[in-house]
Formats: structure tokens, C-alpha cells, sequence
């Protein structure tokens, strides 16, 4: 094709990229106000080249992303249907449609914590259903209204820039804008990978704050909440990085659960599994065994899950603090029984929930309503494992999915006592008989836990993570599945203080 500049195919297809060229600067000037929202999402850098990193990639992916979305898009347009009036109303649909998306994925990624993706699908359809549904007239005027503004905004400058085009040309400060942005994006990437290199988490957090950039991994995921431990990362390094478990935050204003008789109920944590076996062959009627009981290998970590049902990730603050259990209350009380380390508990041989250090000459309470028996796991390496819990409930005889000791003291209250609402607000482990997506978290000596049916996902306090199979036990080749993950953080940092 002779594209001499005599040729008028040549001549409209040239004012077409000059046009195009001013016409991306206006998106990418009205990208940038929108991807202020991914930023005012997170907590700002703690640093100051944390904060510089934040702007320069900030400016250079943004602008980097919005000029390759025209070079895809109208560019090639252009070439083929040199018609400036079509081109200019398809660019204006095209460009509305893309600040569109990115204002959804930036209010996504506000109130989720991750962006538009098909693993997240669940979650983002229950957010818009949740928004939709709190105010309908609301919802749907502002969203109307903003797709009303962008595409009144890419009409303006489309006709604006054709109009002006000579004299847009005549201005220099394009170029020198190219300049920055070209710095930006380029100094950004050179930083990150520095940052990389020399363990500097205040930069790398930042992955995945920006829609198409560095994707989300378990370290970055860690360090973003604060759950990386740097001196496991790297010995050699002074920097530590505290996590916030001094800050539990006690529930306060716990709804009342009525005053009627509580269903007595034992529960019997044996040493090992042959004490187990013993008592549970002396039990005159049949336990219920649950063959999925996913405990903690630290002793101190799981009795505290039982008590309290919440992960060890508040131990330490409610240990050195005294605090305790916050659904203990009159009615709902707690008789702690040869718990060394919980002896500190107000509690009474007549209360309604019993749990006991059992030994083989140990017996339920004569008047228990409700047994429940399970041996300490054997103390080794591995954070967490998988053995068996027996209950006297014939109930649930059936149960296939996960339970931990959180979910024993969540069922206890729940199922047996009536108190939904107070275990809702007071408590992180699930109703055995309601946990109906089969999920749950942990934390126990430095590791994150997370499971959903049979995959159990252990994140280490370095960063490393990985997938095991949880009736199988052997690991899994699953990729770092984000949306559940960080929903289940948000999870476990329920009670943080503020």
C-alpha cells in the first residue's frame, strides 16, 4: 500500500495518531484519578522510598497500561478504518468502557482486598448483590451516573483534540510528559527489582496494589498484613518486622443468650492416643469419630484454640494480659480443670462447660449431656495435623469435612447452648453442623492455615507456602489461590484492635 503524503489515505490515518496521541494523554490523566482508589485501599509505606516507589509506579504502570490499551485497541483502528468520525466515537465507547472497568476493579479491590478475576467470581457477585441490595436507587445512580460522566468525558476530549489538533501540535509539554512517564515506569521496575533482592517489603508489599502488575505471592501477601516474620526470612538482617498480635481487641456489648439451663458438656483432652483408646473403649455407649480433626502440633496452641476459639495468633496478648475467654459469662460459664497454663481462668466446678487435662482414671461428670474426647497430637515439626476427635452425637456421624478445636467450642455453644449471635461476634471457629463451605483458618507457631474442603494451604512465616491434601496428606501442585486467601486473613485479623 502507497502511503506517499500525497496519498489521502495517508493524510487522515497521520492526523488520526496525532489525534490518538492526545486523546490517550487525556486517559491517562483520567486513569490515574481513578487508580487513587487502589491506593487510599491500603495502608500507606512506612518508608520514605516505600512512598517514592508508590508514585513512580503509580504514574508509570498506570500510564504504561492505558497507552498499550490505545496501541490495541484505536491504533490498529486507524489504520484500517480511517474514518475520523467513527474512529473518534468507537475510541470514546472503547476508552469508556475501560476507565469503566478499571472504577468496578478499583471499588472490587477497596472492599476485597484483590482484583477482578474468575477465582474471585463468588465474592464479587455477593459484593454487588450486597450493594445493590443495601440502597437499589443509590447504587444505580451512581454507577449510572459515572459511566454518564466518563463517556461524556472521552466525547469532550475526542472532539476537543480533532478540533484543536493543529494547535495541539504546536505544545511541547507532550513530550516532556512522555519523558516522565517513560522514567517512571522504567526507575519502578529497577527499584522493584532492588527491592527484591535486599528483602525490602515496604516496596514489594505494594505487588498487585495496581491492576496488571506484579502478581500477589504468599511472601507479599504475609508482609501486606503483617504477618511476615524477618527474622525467619533472613537471620543476618537486624530489621524485624512485628506482627499485630499485641493488639486483641476484646468484643464488648456481647448479645445475651437467655437464661435458660445450658446442656452440660465435657470435653476430654487426653495426652495421647492410647489414653484416647482406653477411655474410649470404657465409655459404656458408642462415640461418633471424626476422622478429619485438623489440630494444632503445639499443645498450648491447640488447648487455646479449645478455650477460646479463636487461633493462636492471639495468644500471646491474652496470655500476658490474663484475659478472659470474652463468651465466659454468667450464664455461659467455663470450668477449667488441671490446665496448667489456663489456671488463671475464673471458673467453677458447676459450670455448664467443662474441659479437662484427662488422664486414663478421668470421668465425664455423671450429669454430662454431651462428651467430647480427643488426644493431644504428637509434638514434631509440622505445624499442624490431621488424627480424630469422638463425640457422643450420633448426629454427626456423617461429617466428612474438616473440624478443628475451635469448631468444638463453636458447636458447643452454638448447637448446644442456643447462642448463635454470641458466637458469631466473640469467636472465629464454625457451628460443626453450619459449616457449609467447608472452610476455616489457623495460625500456630508462626504459620498461616487456611483450608477449604480437602485442600489445607500452610503459608510459613518466611513467606514459603504450600498445598497438602488433607485426607491424603500428600502436597498438592495448586496455584496461590488470592481471593481465598485473603479473605481468610481478614478472618484472622477479626479482633485486631485499631
Amino acid at each position: 500500500m502507497n502511503l506517499s503524503t500525497q496519498s489521502p489515505f495517508s493524510s487522515k490515518a497521520s492526523q488520526l495518531l496525532s489525534w490518538g496521541h492526545w486523546f490517550t494523554f487525556a486517559n491517562i490523566c483520567l486513569a490515574l484519578v481513578i487508580s487513587l482508589g487502589y491506593l487510599f485501599s491500603d495502608s500507606s509505606p512506612k518508608t520514605g522510598m516505600g512512598s517514592i516507589y508508590m508514585v513512580l509506579t503509580w504514574l508509570g504502570h498506570i500510564g504504561f497500561i492505558t497507552f498499550l490499551s490505545f496501541v490495541l485497541t484505536v491504533f490498529p483502528l486507524s489504520l484500517i478504518f480511517p474514518y475520523p468520525r467513527h474512529i473518534r466515537g468507537m475510541a470514546a465507547v472503547l476508552a469508556t468502557l475501560g476507565a469503566s472497568t478499571m472504577a468496578f476493579d478499583a471499588y472490587v479491590y477497596y472492599n476485597l482486598g484483590y482484583h477482578i478475576s474468575s477465582s474471585a467470581l463468588p465474592q464479587i457477585i455477593s459484593l454487588i448483590w450486597h450493594t445493590i441490595s443495601s440502597s437499589p436507587v443509590v447504587a444505580t445512580f451512581l454507577s449510572g451516573a459515572l459511566v454518564f460522566i466518563i463517556l461524556s468525558f472521552e466525547l469532550i476530549v475526542s472532539n476537543y483534540s480533532w478540533k484543536h489538533l493543529n494547535k495541539l501540535k504546536e505544545l511541547t509539554f507532550g513530550k516532556f510528559f512522555t519523558v516522565i512517564l517513560l522514567f517512571c515506569f522504567a526507575s519502578s521496575h529497577l527499584i522493584h527489582i532492588w527491592a527484591d533482592a535486599n528483602f525490602k517489603f515496604d516496596i514489594t508489599k505494594q505487588d498487585n496494589i495496581l491492576p496488571l502488575s506484579y502478581p500477589t505471592t504468599a511472601k507479599s501477601l504475609l508482609a501486606k498484613n503483617n504477618l511476615l516474620d524477618l527474622d525467619v526470612y533472613e537471620q543476618a538482617k537486624s530489621e524485624k518486622l512485628k506482627t499485630t498480635q499485641s493488639a486483641y481487641l476484646l468484643p464488648k456489648n456481647l448479645p445475651q443468650c437467655g437464661t435458660q439451663n445450658r446442656a452440660l458438656t465435657d470435653i476430654l483432652v487426653f495426652k495421647n492416643n492410647a489414653e484416647l483408646t482406653k477411655f474410649q473403649q470404657s465409655f459404656e455407649i458408642p462415640l461418633t469419630e471424626l476422622k478429619l480433626f485438623l489440630q494444632p502440633t503445639s499443645h498450648q496452641d491447640a488447648i487455646f484454640n479449645l478455650i477460646y476459639g479463636l487461633p493462636a495468633f492471639y495468644k500471646k496478648p491474652i496470655l500476658e494480659q490474663k484475659v478472659n475467654p470474652a463468651w465466659d459469662t454468667a450464664e455461659n460459664a467455663l470450668f477449667i480443670d488441671n490446665l496448667k497454663d489456663f489456671q488463671y481462668i475464673t471458673s467453677n466446678n458447676q459450670a455448664p462447660l467443662r474441659i479437662v487435662a484427662a488422664d486414663k482414671d478421668t470421668i465425664a461428670r455423671p450429669n454430662s449431656k454431651h462428651i467430647i474426647a480427643l488426644a493431644l497430637a504428637e509434638q514434631q515439626a509440622i505445624p499442624a495435623i490431621v488424627g480424630s476427635v469422638f463425640i457422643n452425637d450420633k448426629k454427626l456421624t456423617n461429617a466428612n469435612h474438616l473440624i478443628q478445636p475451635m469448631d468444638l467450642l463453636a458447636t458447643v455453644i452454638n448447637e448446644y447452648w442456643q447462642c448463635d449471635k454470641l458466637v458469631a461476634q466473640s469467636l472465629i471457629g464454625k457451628n460443626i453442623y453450619q459449616n457449609n463451605d467447608d472452610s476455616g483458618i489457623n495460625y500456630t507457631q508462626g504459620v498461616f492455615i487456611a483450608y477449604k474442603k480437602d485442600k489445607i494451604t500452610l503459608i510459613e512465616a518466611d513467606g514459603s507456602y504450600k498445598n497438602i491434601s488433607a485426607a491424603q496428606g500428600f502436597v498438592l501442585d495448586k496455584k496461590f489461590d488470592v481471593p481465598f486467601l485473603v479473605e481468610s486473613i481478614k478472618e484472622l485479623k477479626r479482633f485486631i484492635g485499631k
